[in-house]
């Protein structure tokens, strides 16, 4: 995936020059300790001089744009009148994360004065969130001292969220078959999906997908077919026309991803028929799609596989997944699907096999399966309300840890959500949600919701 870029922002008063008064000298050596801390988080950083007047934010905030940042940090060497600032602030299609920090860690009683000079930018915070908040402008802010604590840690969490958000508008999902008939709760219209979302669908063709399963080489699949007996252990005998057969179709699709463009996909597994041009489901490239970063949903959902893989440019670790059946007893609840997870985050090696496909005129396929690894994770659901607006439903997960279990050949998780499951479920259900989700390893509510709010989306939080 290509690396986040964010264009750095310090705030500063042109007052303070008029006067004479001497700050530059120790905050711009901070700000550049500061923007190097960025770089090692893994980011690209677009600099900027210090930013006092109208002209020179909004030549600042261009320059950005103009680079392709996805986010923008501010950093507020001294106060910075908001007015200077907000205009362009508010109006860049750009997320805004603020970075509220300091160099001096001491500032007790003991401390000397003249620190003062350097330590108040926080007044210049408090005046640029509440411009931004009165222009309904999304942002969010990590405060702490550097480098004693996390706060860089903390701000590169918001930025991944605001650049996995941002990063939906302008792409294109991919949709085989259709939806499935009589799936109401994800369904979305093109144009509304564009509208909402920005993002465009591409319904595949039967002639395009034939003429690109025949372009595979035999090479190719004799390619495909090492690499998963490399990946992937084999839990029955794994017959290798069929094999064949699913890696031409696989990369096929694969093709077809790229040709178009594709940041995510859809595959309804009851239209799948030489017809579409396809001769078997592909469940192995929805799972090898996944780990190289393109988001996919089961039956045609293009808003959830939109949304994972919007997840997956900012988290990196997310996967669709649904909720199959409560574990009363255990209080967990049991995900699965047909055949389609992210193999990146699974215990151990995964696991493949021949099934009997029996849902429609496809081919049997090879299909590969895994169990979801122990952790903390986000369970996170994008759904329509009754007023015709979106919602995000956001709740903090651990995936249990399961060393034996009997569903080996199966896509399995066992998720304990943070109330019992009676209430879960009851609560999920009230608030409306669909019965496709996302799952994201390693994210907090508060990120969550920050990536929601880039999206314009309401929240609904489900933690206790």
């Amino acid at each position: 995936m290509k690396r986040i870029k964010i264009g750095f922002l310090p705030l500063y008063i042109k007052l303070y020059d008029d006067c004479g008064f001497v700050v530059r000298p120790r905050t711009e050596p901070f700000y550049e300790k500061l923007a190097k801390s960025f770089e090692d988080e893994g980011f690209d950083v677009v600099r900027s001089p210090f930013c006092s007047v109208k002209a020179e934010f909004e030549e600042a905030v261009s320059k950005f744009e103009n680079e392709g940042c996805d986010v923008i940090v501010t950093w507020h060497a001294a106060y910075s009148p908001s007015l200077e600032s907000i205009d362009v602030l508010a109006s860049t299609p750009l997320p805004i994360v603020l970075l509220d920090t300091t160099e001096t860690y001491d500032f007790s009683a003991l401390q000397d004065p003249g620190e003062m000079n350097y330590c108040h930018g926080i007044h210049g915070v408090m005046d640029l969130t509440n411009m931004l908040r009165r222009r309904g402008k999304a942002y969010a802010i990590a405060a702490g001292h550097f480098p004693t604590d996390d706060v860089i840690e903390r701000a590169a969490r918001y930025v991944r969220a605001a650049a996995g958000a941002a990063s939906l508008r302008g792409t294109r999902v991919g949709t085989i078959g259709g939806s499935f008939d009589g799936m109401g709760d994800f369904l979305i219209g093109d144009e509304e999906l564009k509208n909402v979302f920005g993002v465009e669908a591409v319904y595949s063709d039967g002639s395009e997908l034939s003429a690109l399963r025949e372009s595979v080489t035999d090479e190719e699949i004799e390619k495909e077919i090492a690499y998963d007996a490399e990946h992937y252990e084999a839990i029955d005998e794994i017959d290798e026309e069929c094999h064949r057969k699913t890696a031409r179709n696989c990369l096929a699709v694969r093709r077809w991803i790229e040709k178009n463009g594709l940041s995510a996909f859809t595959v309804n597994f009851r239209e799948i028929r030489p017809s579409c041009g396809l001769e078997i489901m592909p469940f192995m490239e929805a799972c090898k799609a996944m780990s190289r970063g393109i988001g996919y949903a089961g039956e045609g959902d293009v808003l959830t596989a939109s949304i994972t893989g919007a997840l997956m440019r900012g988290f990196g670790d997310a996967a669709f997944v649904e909720i199959f059946c409560p574990d009363w007893k255990g209080d967990t609840l049991y995900l699965s699907h047909m055949g389609e997870y992210n193999p990146n985050l699974i215990e151990g090696k995964a696991e493949m096999k021949k099934i009997s496909f029996i849902f429609g005129e496809a081919d049997d396929p090879v299909v590969s399966y895994g169990c979801y690894k122990a952790g903390d994770a986000i369970f996170t659901n994008v759904f329509k309300d009754a007023d015709g607006k979106y919602t995000m439903l956001i709740s903090p997960v651990t995936l249990e840890h399961n060393f034996d279990d009997n569903f080996v050949g199966s896509v399995r998780g066992w998720m304990r959500p943070p109330v019992s499951v009676p209430v879960f479920l009851e609560k999920i259900s009230e608030a409306g949600v669909t019965h496709h989700s996302s799952l994201v390893y390693g994210a907090s509510v508060e990120e969550m919701k920050f990536f929601a709010a880039v999206l314009g989306l309401r929240t609904v939080v489900v933690d206790g």
